[in-house]
């Protein structure tokens, strides 16, 4: 009911930045926190930012002060500026929104992009 297409992944230098972008379609009262995880090879999937329906932040410590998470509700849209890349953040990137009741907004599942690769070269 709820469709996350990701963009603007690709290949970067260290030290260079790049925009993701998620657009939310469907039911869009059906989520609310939307965040984007990443799954390096060989590594397990990983929150890297995660933002609220009110604007509320949190992210990896890995990622702090380098990569910053927004949304734009009238768009439905979430974006990840990341800045300063590392190859070490290397990984298929993926939005995330939580499933929530339309009626008590309680979480009750989740939804997930198809996931946008970015690889940092050094």
């Amino acid at each position: 009911q709820v469709q996350l297409v990701e963009s603007g992944g690709g290949l970067v230098q260290a030290g260079g930045s790049l925009r993701l972008s998620c657009v939310a379609s469907g039911n869009i009262y059906s989520i609310d926190a939307m965040g984007w995880y990443r799954q390096a090879a060989g590594k397990q999937r990983e929150l890297v930012a995660a933002i609220t329906s009110g604007g509320s932040t949190n992210y990896a410590d890995s990622v702090k002060g380098r990569f910053t998470i927004s949304r734009d509700n009238a768009k439905n849209t979430v974006y990840l500026q990341m800045n300063s890349l590392k190859p070490e953040d290397t990984a298929v990137y993926y939005c995330h929104a939580d499933g929530v009741s339309v009626l008590t907004r309680r979480k009750i599942g989740d939804y997930w992009g198809q996931g946008t690769q970015v690889t940092v070269s050094s």
